[in-house]
């Protein structure tokens, strides 16, 4: 009998050395870079933070397509949405997903609106202030999974960022969770504010 008892007790010793051992085990990073500096697509994305969806959302005046829909969904890693959280702002190595998906109206019993279909096209959105001049850059993964190659400094959506990105050239502006913690510790961006007051002097 004590002999079982021992024996149990080694078992719920080691047991419980495998698990502290699991837990200690470093987390893979969410920004990873391969040798020649693209971005590794990040595959659990979707179990990060989710901010929000835009549905036909465009950034100019141009005609849109008729026919086509389209809904953006918007993730960012855990540690980056934790920070933010205690500052109203992103902490080096935040990484977004926009994921692009068809808009649907037809399909099993739905009648009515829309729903999500199949995934049109990935985009990363990546805080590395030793990498970019800038801070940010943009990677899209148009070959599906496969590492990518970030966009110029000088690109456009760099630029529109830049000049329109709520908090720290991010469109905060667009994710309802995140706004009243940008205005609660002060970090929305000057040139916000200032499209925001002019905007409103034209109502």
């Amino acid at each position: 009998m004590k002999s079982g008892v021992l024996i149990a007790a080694a078992f719920l010793a080691g047991g419980l050395a495998v698990s502290a051992a699991s837990h200690a085990q470093p987390q893979t990073p969410a920004v990873a870079y391969t040798a020649d500096g693209k971005l590794q697509f990040p595959k659990d994305y979707r179990s990060w933070v989710y901010l929000s969806s835009g549905m036909d959302m465009a950034y100019t005046d141009s005609p849109g397509m008729a026919d086509h829909h389209m809904f953006d969904n918007v993730f960012v890693n855990r540690e980056a949405y934790a920070v933010f959280q205690k500052t109203g702002t992103w902490p080096d190595k935040t990484i977004f997903m926009l994921e692009a998906r068809a808009g649907e109206q037809r399909g099993s019993i739905n009648k009515k609106g829309l729903f999500q279909g199949d995934t049109m096209g990935r985009e990363a959105h990546v805080k590395d202030t030793t990498r970019f001049k800038s801070g940010w850059a943009f990677f899209p993964f148009a070959g599906g999974e496969q590492p990518a190659t970030a966009l110029p400094q000088t690109s456009g959506c760099n630029a529109c960022h830049e000049q329109h990105g709520a908090v720290d050239t991010t469109f905060v502006q667009f994710y309802p969770t995140l706004m009243p913690k940008a205005e609660e510790m002060k970090t929305l961006s000057a040139a916000y504010l200032a499209e925001q007051k002019a905007e409103s002097e034209k109502r």
